[in-house]
């Protein structure tokens, strides 16, 4: 933990124990620096990221004090999953395909929605990239940049890894369609039907479907909704099913938002590398964080190529225009043969007013403007669901990304609640379709990337009472 989260999350226990009361004035960053011995940057990071979770709100000229909503925020949830660790088959995809539908209509309130309000996105400035990319477009191109990619665009993406202190050369990415085509990838190059993948406890849905989609098993490991994957279950794991890769997001998890300290991803890979196992990492919500800087992906730490690093920009830029890469190290080629023989490329316009883009520069500063929007809308979203939601409600508090993780008092129905929301015209993500077994009946996952406005208000508070009904 740094020193500023030390700090934030040292206040935050105390404004959740009652020590620290509504409208409460926190000490100036002077008398905080003199107490605590740590700089002004740290204590106005801290004081940021309680902003951030709802926590405090900044008065001007007058400094920063507890919000007169902190009390009633609903406390995290605190204990690890508890999965049968057997390796299981997949039979998921006609209960996600069921609730996904659902999302696809724009006069559903996207509670359940994977992806953040399109309007938070650059799109007239994407159109002119792509307009100039599309005169500018070298017809050999085609032939040239055929599976792995546009090749000024992947001199992007590794000048982008370099500046975070990854060396990745640009032989070592794949451009796909996505990045799911590239969790895709990396999971064929390296098993084959009947193998076993360790995956998280609840995991990404389309992580579930990729592995029955290949005929694969899935072994779910304990994970904790605050620092992820439970590493000594893992290694029992490792050791007992002898899997052929492990799939997991160190930074923001979809469904609960969890981000793995990089201590623990070290010792991830140092685990994976005892016994040669190959991490495909799912880290398309990186970019979205709420600190002062971007948590290192497990690739940070992989000396061996072992670790294959997935993202995109649907989540953080171009939603639609369905860019992703890999930067598969050791099994570059094994990803690069499967893609040749499955969708061959990825689209040219949309690569090179993507490369275009990047080279102009403007990318960081839209981040930083997508990060204090999404930030906001956590702190009254949490509040809302504070509001609205029973009593004995938890709720997670993600350090990045635009989705909570909630679990209902006992006797909620997830499912249930999600047939009754969407005939309200209302979707949210049931915790069922997150685990191949039984489990997480009374979890929600809830989308806060749209635009809070008094539809979101309105439909949250119905979603609530039908919360409440559903516990009889």
């Amino acid at each position: 933990m740094k020193l500023y989260e030390a700090l934030a999350s040292e206040i935050a226990d105390s404004i959740l124990k009652g020590v620290l009361r509504p409208g409460d004035r926190l000490p100036s960053v002077r008398q905080a620096c003199a107490s605590r011995g740590v700089s002004p940057s740290t204590v106005f990071e801290a004081y940021y990221l309680l902003e951030a979770q709802g926590l405090v709100e900044a008065r001007e000229r007058s400094g920063y004090f507890v919000s007169v909503s902190a009390e009633r925020l609903p406390p995290e949830p605190d204990t690890a999953s508890v999965p049968d660790e057997a390796s299981l088959p997949i039979a998921v995809s006609e209960r996600v395909f069921e609730v996904l539908e659902s999302t696809m209509k724009r006069d559903v309130v996207p509670f359940g929605s994977a992806f953040p309000s399109p309007l938070l996105f650059p799109m007239a400035r994407l159109a002119r990239m792509m307009s100039a990319s599309v005169q500018g477009l070298d017809p050999w191109a085609s032939v040239d940049d055929l599976t792995p990619g546009n090749a000024r665009l992947r001199r992007q993406l590794a000048l982008r890894y370099l500046i975070d202190g990854l060396h990745v050369a640009t032989d070592d990415i794949v451009v796909t369609n996505g990045a799911l085509e590239a969790l895709n990838l990396c999971l064929a190059a390296v098993t084959r039907p009947g193998d076993a993948v360790l995956i998280e406890s609840p995991a990404f849905y389309g992580s579930l479907q990729a592995i029955e989609r290949q005929g694969l098993h899935a072994i779910a490991v304990p994970t904790h909704p605050r620092d992820g994957m439970d590493l000594a279950a893992a290694e029992r794991a490792l050791e007992r099913h002898r899997p052929k890769a492990c799939w997991l997001m160190t930074n923001f998890q979809n469904p609960l938002g969890s981000l793995m300290p990089d201590e623990k991803k070290r010792d991830l890979v140092r685990l994976l590398a005892r016994y040669q196992v190959p991490l495909i990492e799912d880290d398309v919500y990186g970019e979205l964080y709420f600190g002062d800087k971007r948590p290192a992906p497990a690739k940070a730490f992989d000396s061996e190529g072992l670790v294959m690093h997935c993202s995109s920009f649907s989540k953080c830029l171009a939603p639609g225009y369905r860019i992703g890469w890999v930067a598969a190290g050791r099994f570059a080629r094994q990803v690069a043969r499967q893609k040749l023989t499955s969708t061959l490329t990825t689209c040219a316009p949309a690569q090179g007013a993507l490369a275009l883009y990047l080279e102009k520069g403007g990318y960081d500063r839209h981040l930083r403007l997508l990060r204090h929007k999404l930030a906001a809308q956590q702190g009254v979203f949490m509040e809302a669901v504070a509001r609205h939601f029973p009593a004995g409600t938890r709720a997670t508090r993600p350090k990045g990304g635009y989705f909570l993780w909630l679990e209902l008092p006992v006797g909620a129905d997830a499912l249930a609640i999600h047939a009754a929301a969407l005939a309200q015209g209302i979707s949210v993500a049931p915790g069922p379709i997150f685990s191949p077994q039984p489990g997480f009946e009374r979890c929600l996952r809830l989308n806060y990337g749209h635009v809070w406005d008094a539809r979101s208000e309105a439909a949250l508070k119905t979603l609530g009472a039908i919360a409440a009904r559903s516990l009889g």
